[in-house]
């Protein structure tokens, strides 16, 4: 580690928690038990954790400092990890925050955690999400909503907003989350937290609760982009129980930090930043590109024709694939099953009592679904089965999958050729976090929330997000950065560049320090 990363080093982050447990300054009981005592004192007002698993936890813990010679080198020895509640853990309540897995307990571990685990982090609970990850804030959770650190009336993002308040708060210095089309980078931006999305591919979904099996991939929310790098080189690699996976070499991401970043060519989409964008996000952006550029970056003004189309592709692609993935929660299976004849929908829907010609099975499959199923997951499976069926088909998915391959080039053709960019600059979320409830009832300005993050799920591309300012309210802004395919070593860089020249990410929040 270089001599300036330390000295930018502020407040508990995953080197800092791994060096002291490695050099027994701090027993792994200890940290646990901090952590544990951070979740009793803040969780009541965050909503971060739908379910907390101390007794597991401590148990981790006590394992790793009786067997200390065999855990002493792993490079997350002793590190508190929160875990997206999309996520199976084996033994552990898995409910992706919706009535329909409410009761679910797995029984094997999804192979990111089974890395963390073996890499000897020690996970202290599963956080809150929106229902099966649909969703741009945070509020679509059958347990209700995550609160920002930074302004309990706030949203943290979606839909990985439980882990993204986690870290923010001090909690975790690690956490895991999912993104589908903006899942980990706009809760991090919202939050101040450092998110990333991995190529699709580079990191195995296997044990992932699926949303979009094209789209979703996991990645950390932590501090520091070192600290994001240090997770991606434990989750990162090739597996056999995921198809989609991909047989890449994987780098030592923290080798790649070396704080060098000069001929560095950041991309900047600037028609895409004229409209829909908040004037203080605005301006900490190009702030933000003025500081890589005083380390030696040049900026390069690109075009990409095709984005202004993301936002219905997305809700074309991601609402077919999610109507597909949904359709195993039957009431059969696994999950909720509607219990025979109550026809009462759950609170907040609208469903009249079944017709006298179905079946008991059609019937409890309506009642199944009706129940268990949110608003949110209703719409977006109502919308993809739409998409997919006889007579619009062509005119809708397999139009979205065209264009996806548009928004794809554009991208290719600015990462190759002469003037080819290393990456592309643009905000995680146009706006600071609004309040809660603020466009529960206007689901396009909510989606449009992810403007500026679902091209790097369409495309497959890896991208991060990193804390760049404030606005004057006080709520943290994002800086977004998207890379080539498997180069996410040369966007960390970019990433841990910027942070060494900063200091956005060391301030606490208010429910931290008040």
């Amino acid at each position: 580690m270089t001599s300036d990363r330390m000295t930018t080093s502020a407040g508990i982050t995953v080197r800092s928690v791994r060096d002291d447990v490695r050099a027994r300054a701090r027993s792994a009981s200890d940290v646990c038990r901090a952590a544990l005592a951070r979740i009793e004192s803040l969780d009541p007002h965050l909503h971060a954790f739908n379910t907390v698993v101390g007794e597991r936890a401590l148990a981790r813990a006590a394992e790793i400092d009786r067997d200390f010679d065999r855990w002493r080198d792993r490079p997350l020895v002793g590190v508190p990890v929160a875990v997206k509640d999309n996520m199976c853990t084996r033994g552990v309540r898995t409910t992706a925050s919706s009535r329909m897995l409410e009761h679910y307990v797995p029984p094997y571990d999804a192979t990111a955690v089974e890395r963390l685990e073996a890499a000897g982090a020690v996970i202290v609970g599963k956080t809150n999400c929106d229902e099966f990850s649909m969703g741009s804030s945070n509020e679509n959770s059958a347990f209700g909503p995550v609160h920002n650190p930074w302004a309990l009336d706030r949203i943290p993002g979606g839909t990985s907003g439980g882990s993204a308040a986690a870290v923010a708060a001090r909690i975790t210095p690690l956490a895991l989350g999912s993104d589908t089309g903006g899942s980990i980078r706009q809760p991090a931006s919202l939050c101040g937290v450092v998110g990333l999305k991995p190529t699709y591919g580079r990191v195995s979904r296997y044990g992932l609760i699926a949303f979009a099996s094209s789209l979703d991939q996991i990645g950390p929310i932590a501090r520091t982009v070192d600290d994001a790098a240090l997770a991606l080189n434990v989750i990162a690699g090739a597996d056999p129980r995921d198809a989609t996976s991909a047989p890449e070499a994987v780098p030592d991401f923290t080798a790649a930090l070396t704080g060098d970043v000069r001929g560095a060519r950041i991309g900047v989409p600037r028609a895409l930043l004229e409209h829909g964008v908040d004037v203080q996000v605005s301006r900490a952006i190009m702030t933000a590109l003025d500081t890589l550029a005083s380390r030696g970056a040049t900026l390069v003004d690109v075009q990409l024709p095709h984005a202004e189309y993301a936002i219905p592709v997305y809700y074309l692609v991601a609402t077919a694939e999610a109507s597909s993935n949904l359709a195993r929660y039957d009431g059969v299976r696994y999950g909720f099953r509607a219990a025979p004849g109550a026809s009462h929908p759950a609170p907040g829907t609208q469903h009249s009592a079944p017709s006298t010609q179905h079946s008991a099975l059609g019937t409890m499959y309506a009642q199944t679904r009706a129940r268990g199923f949110g608003p949110e997951v209703k719409r977006r499976i109502m919308l993809g089965t739409y998409v997919l069926s006889a007579g619009y088909y062509d005119a809708y998915y397999l139009k979205a999958q065209q264009v996806r391959t548009l928004i794809l080039r554009d991208y290719e053709q600015a990462f190759s050729g002469a003037d080819a960019v290393d990456a592309i600059a643009m905000p995680t979320s146009p706006t600071p976090a609004f309040k809660i409830g603020e466009r529960v009832d206007d689901p396009l300005q909510m989606y449009l929330a992810d403007v500026f993050t679902v091209s790097a799920n369409l495309t497959g591309l890896p991208a991060v997000s990193v804390p760049c300012g404030f606005a004057d309210n006080g709520l943290p802004i994002g800086l977004q950065l998207t890379g080539r395919r498997f180069d996410e070593a040369g966007l960390l860089r970019l990433a841990d560049a910027y942070q060494r020249d900063t200091e956005w990410w060391k301030p606490a929040p208010p429910i931290v320090t008040g």
